[in-house]
């Protein structure tokens, strides 16, 4: 077979891909040495491809070392000996797989891919071994069941609490035979999880609308039909234009063009990925991940893995969950009725003699939204560019912490299109590193998230080590000269993910175990969603909203035309997000396996639910990345979990002022600082003095 090579060059980043072999190690590697960087951020302009694999042979070896030596141990185990020691090993492994994996999901290529393909039996193998290794457990367990005669700090009860539990929902108390099914079952969910992924973003990647007759752009703002253009141009079909389903191309064109044919074409190529009965089919790798956590939560003796996941987490189990997302999905459906209505009003209006459809969507609610409100989107663009918005999430940050963010041109970038700033206190104190990321590329997955290349720890010690955050993204792109204009639903995606690093940078944990956005799925999104309910009020507008062209802060008509249209179309927004997460809930809440195609069942479900025609699940089956190849399996809820708290932590500041500095002290030394360390409701009280009203949340959305 002839040889490939693929050079993914990233800002003299050279991810030299070979063509499968193992790469010969090299004392050269990045990895074997301390960085020599400001605040050791990854030397991205010295770490080539072929260092990813010796790197994560010589971690995986040294784990390995410490583990054993901490297992084989003759002296009687103690929280320093066992405990300690086990949350510092696996260092340098850590170290390899914060880049790699992080590198995987901006910058993947085939190489990249199919290194991960690789590992992913040997690193779970390597995992399975540390949580099933009997000696090793048996020294946390002695720890354990002395912890009472132990003097630990609140953070180091909380450390051996979880470390314990963590190994015993790992399997260690399970008999031999069990042990052995249960590596089975983890190595085969690695290996699907992982191709799932793989298959949503080269779906994502195949799709193409192209356009090559203008009369099919009617309706389409000029920014719109410029950047398709040039997303043609890119693709080598100059003269054409081209729409993808990547969100920043989609919904411009779902919200504007005239040509229905071409909206339908264009959303159900988006609602079909994963379901073409191709290479990239999702069908049956849902259908095996379902089936094989049903096994791996009855070796553990649940009924279901919605009872083993939701144990940890705030809603404690599948009931209180489901009881939340059958409250609001009954506030909810009702409106998103009479929104379907009002729309058809306006079909039938313009004499249309069909009924609305979910490809219809966008552009019947745009009308309505205009006809209600006199709001056109298009008119807020030119106020939320790019960098105005960003400079906005940082001026709140000033205001409500006091910090600052310094730009650094020192530092090296995985991609030329990084910004990087450091963090600081008022006093000009060192906080962490903040890589941020905007637009879409192919070698990137789709949505927008947070990440770290190395969270906090050692507070309270010399040897505080500084978080590194990323925040990544895929927004709408700079068109010509025009800079990256941003509708509203990416404002707030800005501010969200900001909220996700604020999380991570102020941490104050000792232990890294622990640190920063290390707590439970339902809890993680509070920092995240409360920074949202300030994007849109007007003192905060005033900051930010400048016209890129003029430097004119948005006018008060336009602000309270965003205002008045707060609480438009949230049926539909509700209504499309609960749907997804009962369905989530359903698939983990089933105690035999699924016979039937995820297709059929996802349709009989939703269906039985209610679930009106006009709308899809915000996620179907096949390209639910949230549960099927991320950490939100049996945890979807969490978002609106996550709602009603930050609703009602917005609330503490409407009470005070929207800058309070006393309010976001609280909220700051209960809840952002505090990592994992404590039962997120006692924090959140000791925020707030009470547990959050579901109603703030109600009347937030306009369902009450």
């Amino acid at each position: 077979m002839k040889k490939t090579f693929l050079y993914l060059l990233v800002a003299g980043m050279a991810f030299t891909a070979c063509d499968g072999k193992k790469s010969e190690q090299k004392t050269d590697n990045p990895f074997f040495a301390e960085y020599n960087t400001p605040y050791q951020t990854p030397p991205f302009d010295l770490i080539k491809f072929e260092h990813f694999e010796p790197a994560f042979m010589k971690g995986m070896e040294e784990g390995r070392a410490e583990i054993d030596a901490i297992a084989n141990s003759k002296e009687a185990p103690t929280f320093e000996n066992t405990i300690l020691a086990y949350e510092k090993s696996g260092a340098l492994l850590d170290k390899v797989g914060n880049v790699f994996y992080n590198i995987k999901g901006s910058e993947n290529n085939d190489s990249i891919a199919a290194l991960a393909k690789r590992l992913s039996p040997i690193t779970t193998k390597y995992y399975g071994d540390i949580s099933l290794n009997e000696n090793l457990f048996k020294r946390i367990k002695a720890v354990y069941e002395q912890k009472d005669q132990l003097e630990l700090s609140v953070e180091e009860q909380t450390m051996l609490d979880k470390i314990y539990k963590g190994f015993v929902r790992g399997g260690a108390n399970l008999p031999a035979d069990k042990k052995d099914q249960l590596r089975k079952i983890d190595e085969e969910l690695a290996s699907l999880t992982l191709q799932f992924g793989e298959n949503v973003l080269k779906e994502t990647n195949n799709f193409e609308l192209v356009i090559d007759n203008e009369k099919d752009l009617a309706g389409l703002p000029a920014g719109v039909v410029a950047a398709a253009a040039e997303t043609a141009k890119a693709a080598g079909k100059e003269g054409k234009w081209l729409f993808t389903t990547q969100k920043p191309s989609m919904l411009p064109f779902l919200q504007y063009a005239d040509n229905r044919d071409l909206r339908k074409k264009l959303y159900m190529g988006y609602v079909n990925r994963g379901n073409n009965n191709n290479e990239y089919d999702n069908k049956e790798i849902a259908k095996k991940l379902v089936n094989l956590r049903i096994q791996r939560a009855k070796l553990f003796g649940y009924n279901n893995y919605a009872e083993y996941v939701l144990e940890k987490n705030m809603a404690k189990n599948p009931e209180n969950a489901f009881k939340l997302l059958n409250k609001l999905w009954k506030a909810a459906l009702p409106n998103a009725k009479k929104e379907v209505k009002e729309m058809q009003k306006i079909i039938n209006k313009e004499g249309g003699k069909f009924k609305l459809a979910s490809w219809d969507w966008w552009y019947y609610a745009d009308k309505v939204k205009k006809a209600k409100y006199d709001l056109d989107e298009e008119e807020l663009r030119p106020y939320f560019e790019i960098n105005n918005v960003r400079e906005g999430a940082f001026a709140l940050a000033n205001k409500l912490w006091g910090v600052k963010f310094v730009e650094r041109n020192d530092i090296a970038k995985f991609n030329p299109e990084n910004q990087v700033f450091e963090m600081q206190e008022a006093d000009g104190t060192h906080i962490g590193i903040f890589y941020m990321d905007f637009h879409p590329r192919a070698s990137k997955r789709s949505g927008a998230w947070m990440s770290s290349f190395r969270k906090q720890s050692g507070f309270g010690t010399d040897k505080e080590v500084t978080p590194i955050i990323m925040n990544i993204c895929n927004f709408t792109k700079p068109v010509g000269d025009t800079p990256a204009l941003l509708t509203p639903d990416e404002v707030e995606t800005l501010f969200h993910e900001f909220g996700h690093a604020l999380h991570g940078f102020f941490s104050k944990c000792k232990y890294n175990y622990l640190s920063g956005t290390s707590v439970s799925r339902d809890f993680v999104e509070l920092p995240s969603q409360v920074m949202e309910n300030w994007c849109f009020e007007p003192e905060m507008l005033a900051i930010y909203a400048k016209h890129y062209k003029t430097g004119e802060v948005i006018p008060a008509e336009l602000v309270k035309k965003i205002q008045n249209a707060g609480k438009f179309n949230q049926g539909f927004a509700t209504v499309e997000y609960l749907a997804a997460s009962m369905l989530d809930m359903k698939y983990h809440t089933l105690t035999e396996p699924l016979t039937e195609d995820v297709m059929t069942f996802e349709k009989n479900y939703l269906e039985g639910l209610g679930l009106i025609p006009e709308i899809y699940s915000r996620y179907r089956s096949t390209y639910f990345k949230h549960i099927f190849a991320g950490g939100y399996s049996a945890g979807y809820y969490a978002y609106i979990w996550a709602g009603v708290l930050d609703s009602d932590a917005f609330q503490a500041f409407k009470e005070t002022s929207l800058f309070d500095k006393q309010t976001a002290k609280l909220f700051r030394d209960n809840v952002l600082s505090k990592g994992g360390t404590e039962d997120p409701m006692e924090l959140y009280k000791r925020f707030r003095g009470a547990e959050p009203n579901e109603d703030a949340l109600l009347v937030k959305r306009g369902l009450k």
